[in-house]
């Protein structure tokens, strides 16, 4: 699967370890930065990654920041981007199966590398149930 990947400093080392466990994995990843933990604004990740998600260039974005607040806000301003944010596994597999989700914002300074992983897994391996969801899917954009 092709899979965007981003973060601010914040979210930098849980950033890199998912490059490197999503590659092993076989999945083929853009990362679009940032590339170290020095500070940085997170709309300068936020708004290329949710283009490309938004254009179909890849199938899923991930995005990590501090809180997730400020890269979840940034990639819904894009009108085919259902960012959603999930510090639980089974948060992100009702993003996926209810909103059809297509970023997934974690808050790295809230949650480990291991539950950062198991959480992305989840979004990953998660279908949209479509049905009475895809119904309310479809009012969504403004």
């Amino acid at each position: 699967m092709k899979i965007a990947l981003g973060s601010d400093h914040a979210g930098f080392t849980h950033k890199e370890m998912l490059r490197a466990w999503l590659t092993a994995e076989g999945h083929e990843v853009r990362d679009f930065g940032t590339h170290s933990a020095d500070s940085m604004d997170y709309p300068d990740v936020a708004h290329p990654l949710s283009a490309a998600v938004e254009s179909g260039e890849v199938a899923l974005g991930l995005l990590l920041c501090g809180s997730a607040n400020g890269v979840c806000i940034t990639a819904n301003k894009h009108a085919g981007v259902r960012a959603a944010i999930a510090w639980l596994p089974e948060l992100a597999a009702l993003a996926r199966q209810h909103n059809d989700a297509n970023v997934l914002c974690v808050p790295a300074r809230y949650v480990s590398e291991d539950q950062t992983r198991e959480i992305v897994s989840t979004f990953l391996k998660t279908n949209f149930e479509g049905g009475r969801h895809q119904l309310r899917v479809a009012k969504i954009k403004c």
